[in-house]
């Protein structure tokens, strides 16, 4: 029983070094996207229109 005390000790202790990395990217501006604006101007999302000949 004493071993599941040991386990679920470790796991709190992972689980808040990953959170305390996430934030910690957060507050760096690792998920900042500086590349996706300056693109999509040139990205065409519409389709043109069909027309028929006549």
């Amino acid at each position: 029983m004493s071993a599941i005390y040991i386990l679920i000790t470790i796991s709190f202790i992972v689980a808040i070094g990953f959170l305390v990395a996430f934030i910690w990217s957060i507050k760096n501006g690792q998920y900042d996207d500086d590349y996706s604006p300056s693109v999509r101007m040139l990205k065409d999302d519409t389709k043109p229109s069909q027309r028929s000949k006549q």
